[in-house]
């Protein structure tokens, strides 16, 4: 057996190539401008790490003006963002390295003052158990139709950038998974109620991207979906509904399912008496109809050709590309014993990490990891969930 499976190319159905299975996980650097126009520290960030990893998935965008979910978030919610999009696209596809746009609407999760005093919205009046956070306002018919003409004309816009996909973010308590979610939709039309009406949104969310994908793409264009598999609410969404839920996507035309936690191998938060893990009931249930990106808590290379062993398809890494953006070609090189580990204030301008993401990851993600603020000079990113992949 190779001893490093991750480095083994992986084809998608569509025949789009993947030169190895290391994929760099989306995460939020807060970084664009007020309008969600690209910033050069973004395009600095992304071409950093890309060229080892197969693929590099961007920082979610959002697809409509009500859908911006915090300071810094950048857009793909109208045309004049192509040009940012695509020298983004071309720094990330450095050395055959697959360029995902995540595409996202923030729903409830977002407030009035960053949306210039509109009050957010989702599938229901229904306001998140998270502080600082207000009632929305329930989306209508008109206006759900309206939503998923902006993830299609998003996917339109990453097309004409030049990604090679789009992940659909279904995931992290944002709109998509707001209209599947018992507790944040209670809508009594075709949109809500019961299970069957909860999976339309996300359903038409995909069928609306495909339709984009096959008319301005060539047929190798990947589209994925990320997806979360449990809520801790109640009601909530529980594991048995997500892998009926599954079922449905392994028949639409997806390329990958990208489940979202802060551990690979954790088991159910809502069941901890059920010792198997998440990934692997979604595993099963999948039976090879789709391939999974897993994520969650892998470092070492050792860590993700367990992986590998474990028969998941993909591994996405996200702090540990954070500190070391050349983890694969250290891999590679044999030289895994220079892979960085922890991060010093020092070596922030050569990760270019730029500095609203390093002000996160030193004030609200050090106590997180157990790391003094005042006596450590160090951040040590390992064994910790981060907030964004939490659920």
């Amino acid at each position: 057996m190779m001893k490093d499976q991750f480095l083994i190319p992986f084809k998608f159905k569509n025949g789009a190539l993947i030169k190895n299975r290391i994929v760099m996980a989306p995460m939020t650097e807060m970084s664009a401008f007020e309008n969600g126009a690209i910033t050069k520290d973004q395009l600095d960030y992304y071409a950093a790490r890309s060229g080892g990893v197969g693929m590099e998935i961007t920082a979610c965008f959002n697809v409509s003006a009500q859908g911006k979910g915090f300071e810094g978030n950048p857009s793909a919610a109208s045309d004049d963002m192509i040009i940012g999009m695509s020298k983004l696209a071309q720094v990330m596809k450095t050395n055959g390295t697959k360029a995902i746009l995540q595409i996202f609407d923030a729903g409830r999760m977002t407030t009035s003052k960053l949306l210039k005093g509109k009050t957010p919205v989702s599938a229901s009046a229904i306001k998140a158990d998270r502080p600082g956070l207000e009632p929305p306002r329930a989306l209508s018919n008109e206006e759900i139709l309206t939503e998923i003409q902006a993830f299609a004309q998003a996917t339109r816009r990453a097309i004409l950038a030049g990604f090679d996909g789009v992940e659909i973010h279904g995931a992290n308590t944002y709109l998509i998974q707001q209209f599947f979610s018992p507790h944040s939709n209670r809508r009594s039309d075709e949109w809500g109620g019961n299970l069957k009406n909860r999976m339309k949104f996300p359903l038409a969310v995909i069928e609306e991207v495909s339709k984009i994908a096959k008319t301005y793409a060539k047929s190798d264009f990947i589209i994925g979906y990320r997806i979360s598999p449990e809520e801790v609410e109640n009601p909530g969404i529980r594991i048995e509904e997500t892998l009926t839920f599954i079922d449905q996507l392994a028949q639409s035309p997806l390329s990958y399912l990208h489940v979202s936690m802060g551990d690979v191998y954790r088991n159910s938060l809502n069941s901890p008496e059920d010792p198997e893990p998440i990934n692997k009931k979604i595993q099963k249930r999948l039976a090879g109809r789709l391939p999974m990106i897993v994520v969650g808590g892998i470092e070492k290379p050792s860590e993700a050709q367990q992986v590998m062993t474990d028969g998941f398809e993909f591994v996405a890494l996200g702090r540990a590309l954070i500190r070391e953006p050349k983890w694969v070609q250290k891999v590679i090189a044999e030289d895994e014993k220079s892979i960085r580990y922890t991060v010093s204030p020092t070596d922030v301008d050569d990760l270019a990490i730029p500095m609203p993401l390093w002000g996160f990851l030193s004030t609200v993600f050090k106590p997180i990891a157990g790391i003094s603020t005042e006596t450590s000079p160090e951040v040590n990113f390992t064994k910790a969930a981060a907030p964004w992949e939490k659920f």
